[in-house]
């Protein structure tokens, strides 16, 4: 019987999301300077696929056939978890309040629970339902009233619900191994794919490309433009994707879901570091309430393991199942 490896699994998705948190305070500054949202995105993308590039060649061994044979997920997880869920939360930010936006993006591990149950036919443990919930309070406590509030545009929720789907295809190509292609692999062509998309998108007109390459704004302080670009690209996009794929292959797309809402955390407690917006006692307990849910989640997906594995076992044959 095998069970979920909590340990390395879980540092990796706590690394993972820790990583995709700090982007936000490293993004505005070039957003501020004059970045248009896909012009950054596409740069982050593929300067994080170049840094990859030399690990993703030495994990592939030569076995570029491996690759191609592989170009449905390397395609899904380029077009989908990179560029698409980015596209579609830019879109959404365009119309909603950001915290809204947050806010239903970051439900795409209730998403993958729904699924699991219509795709199964099997109701997820209590246990699970209940994490479900005390991670999903927890998010909103995060995000803190005035977060979530404002109106709703019924286009920029329909955009929000895009980059939810998106953000789950992440997490379940993620956690599907590929044969013969390792993680750092799947990201640096997944990146690349979608950086190149991204560029497309810009080059018809549909939005603006624009970069600024001068000095940007940067906590007080003036830097060259490609400062706030590196820490993104190697902190925010490629060893947060890095980690985040290889998390997913351990834990489970679903468990590594509830996980990743640590970002959440992650980018308020950057914010107050690093721009002095101080966490309210809300989002303290919120971060909590999150670990909590994510703590209950890992709890019933252990069981629900431990229950396939013994089910496996023929009951007349008296055999134990060794974990």
């Amino acid at each position: 019987m095998k069970h979920i490896p909590a340990g390395r699994g879980l540092l990796l998705a706590v690394a993972s999301a820790a990583a995709f948190g700090t982007s936000g305070a490293f993004v505005k500054p070039l957003l501020e300077a004059g970045w248009s949202p896909i012009a950054a995105v596409a740069a982050r993308a593929l300067c994080a696929a170049l840094v990859l590039a030399v690990p993703a060649l030495v994990t592939l061994h030569g076995r570029y056939g491996d690759l191609l044979r592989a170009w449905r997920p390397v395609l899904g997880f380029g077009l989908f978890a990179v560029a698409g869920v980015q596209l579609a939360y830019f879109a959404a930010v365009q119309r909603l309040p950001v915290g809204i936006a947050i806010m239903i993006e970051h439900l795409a591990p209730v998403l993958l629970i729904f699924v699991a149950w219509v795709s199964t036919r099997r109701a997820p443990r209590a246990v699970i339902l209940v994490g479900a919930a005390v991670s999903v309070a927890g998010l909103v406590a995060v995000l803190g009233p005035s977060g979530v509030g404002g109106g709703l545009d019924t286009l920029g929720v329909v955009f929000a619900l895009l980059s939810t789907v998106g953000c789950a295809i992440y997490f379940v190509i993620s956690a599907h191994p590929v044969p013969g292609v390792h993680p750092i692999a799947l990201t640096a062509v997944g990146l690349f794919v979608g950086g190149l998309a991204l560029l497309l998108v810009g080059a018809t007109g549909l939005l603006p490309l624009e970069g600024h390459f001068g000095a940007v704004p940067l906590f007080g302080t003036e830097v060259p433009w490609f400062v706030p670009l590196a820490v993104v690209v190697l902190i925010s996009t490629a060893f947060a994707y890095a980690t985040g794929v290889a998390a997913a292959r351990r834990l489970g797309s679903r468990l590594a879901s509830f996980v990743g809402l640590g970002e959440v955390i992650a980018a308020a407690v950057v914010s107050w570091l690093l721009l002095g917006e101080a966490l309210t006692a809300l989002q303290i307990l919120g971060g909590a309430l999150i670990l909590v849910g994510v703590g209950l989640v890992h709890r019933g997906e252990r069981d629900e393991v431990a229950r396939r594995g013994e089910a496996a076992v023929p009951r007349t044959t008296g055999v134990v199942p060794v974990p």
